[in-house]
């Protein structure tokens, strides 16, 4: 595959996998709408890597709008990111711009797709699929009942993508995101709040009680498992897990602990549909396509605190 569409492409995943496959070599088209779930500068600053690069080209455009039958021409395959994040907003009013950006714009992304007929199709679904997890690691066979509109338009997109992989022969995999964290992580996600309050000096909200136990895993090793799928048969769906479990109340003290400062929790009532536990049987993409997460936790969170310094810095020097 020499040249991969990367929907999302400014965003905290799809810039990574932007960088991952412009260094293995291939040619990158990026699309991104800039919406304004978070600043325009951040997600540029997420993309300098690649924007110096000639192998890499961005289309700052609505997906809804682009003619994608005469974009997917020019490319080999598709990594499709581009999504509204977010369980809490996912909730009552803004549940059409979920609609429209996570299920509307995926069903144009394949139809276009079918009727080119020969790109590999890789969507980034999420651990919200699965709701709660029993207390117990989950398989992709297990049952999928989402606990948020957020989780239900993601579980809508996975069923578009199997259809039109039955129907139209779309060679397509599915990726199940768990927790994803790491450097350029959304600046609403926990620990990327609890960083930046550590580094301000402030005390951080939390909801719940700080009990929720999430699997954790690093932006790179989450990169990892989507370039294999790129290149491994299509028509599979995979949970992409750390390996590593942690409550929120423990990802707060590994932060106090990395940056060697105090924060002060204070704690809010839960958010509807936050699950209580997330838990990952990644058994399937390990034999399939050879996933091995590799970076701990205490890793992790050290990468992403040096990175959060870092554009702590630059901000406040521009």
């Amino acid at each position: 595959m020499s040249r991969v569409l990367v929907t999302g492409a400014a965003g905290f995943i799809g810039s990574h996998v932007v960088d991952r496959l412009l260094a293995a070599g291939r040619e990158v088209i990026g699309v991104d709408s800039f919406t304004g779930y978070y600043s325009r500068d951040r997600k540029l600053r997420n993309l300098e890597p690649a924007l110096g690069s000639d192998g890499f080209r961005l289309i700052e455009r609505d997906l809804l709008d682009l003619d994608l039958r005469s974009l997917l021409a020019e490319v080999d395959a598709v990594v499709h990111l581009a999504a509204e994040p977010g369980v809490r907003r996912s909730w009552g009013g803004e549940f059409d711009v979920y609609l429209e950006r996570n299920v509307r714009v995926t069903q144009r992304l394949l139809e276009a797709a079918g009727e080119d007929g020969d790109a590999r199709f890789v969507y980034a679904s999420s651990s919200s699929v699965y709701g709660p997890d029993g207390g117990r690691p989950v398989r992709e066979e297990a049952t999928l009942r989402p606990a948020s509109p957020y989780g239900l338009t993601k579980l809508a997109a996975e069923e578009l993508v199997a259809l039109y992989g039955r129907e139209r022969g779309v060679p397509a995999t599915v990726l199940r995101y768990f927790t994803v964290y790491g450097p350029r992580q959304r600046p609403e996600m926990a620990l990327s709040r609890f960083i930046r309050a550590a580094i301000g000096g402030r005390e951080v909200r939390v909801f719940g009680d700080g009990e929720q136990v999430r699997e954790m895993t690093f932006v790179a090793d989450a990169v990892g498992a989507t370039l294999a799928a790129l290149d491994a048969p299509p028509g599979g769906t995979y949970n992409v897990g750390g390996g590593v479990r942690a409550s929120v109340n423990q990802l707060l003290d590994c932060v106090r602990r990395t940056l060697g400062i105090p924060v002060e929790a204070v704690y809010t009532p839960a958010v509807e549909g936050d699950v209580r536990s997330t838990w990952a049987d990644s058994g399937r993409a390990a034999r399939d396509l050879g996933y091995r997460p590799s970076v701990t936790l205490e890793e992790g969170i050290s990468a992403q605190a040096e990175w959060a310094l870092r554009e702590s810095l630059a901000t406040s020097i521009a």
